[in-house]
């Protein structure tokens, strides 16, 4: 017996029911081919499958972290010339000018 009472096989056992537990809250749910929440999202199929990167790539969040970033360029921009260095900016800056002809294009048609 450990020094708390409980026998190691108890322990293990309590661990993979946490383990297990942890699994089921991380796992985004399964969604329905269809479902409205791809839909309300602006993203469709199964990828992302995290709800926060659904997030992410929706309208309203990449209008908050262009807004944080925003934030940051003005309060520290040592910060953002660093966070600038690590990011592949020409990559990114050519997504946000594809989305952006997308939403132009979209708003006139």
């Amino acid at each position: 017996m450990s020094e708390y009472g409980d026998s190691e096989d108890t322990i293990a056992a309590k661990m993979a029911q946490s383990r297990k537990e942890i699994r089921r809250l991380l796992e985004p749910p399964s969604q329905q081919t269809g479902s409205p929440k791809g839909a309300a999202s602006g993203v469709t199929g199964n990828f992302p499958r995290s709800r926060t990167m659904k997030l992410l790539l929706s309208g309203r969040g990449i209008g908050a972290v262009s807004a944080v970033l925003g934030g940051i360029l003005m309060a520290r921009p040592a910060i953002a010339i660093r966070l600038m260095r690590m990011i592949p900016v020409g990559a990114v800056a050519r997504m946000l000018l594809v989305k952006g002809i997308a939403s132009l294009r979209s708003r006139r048609g």
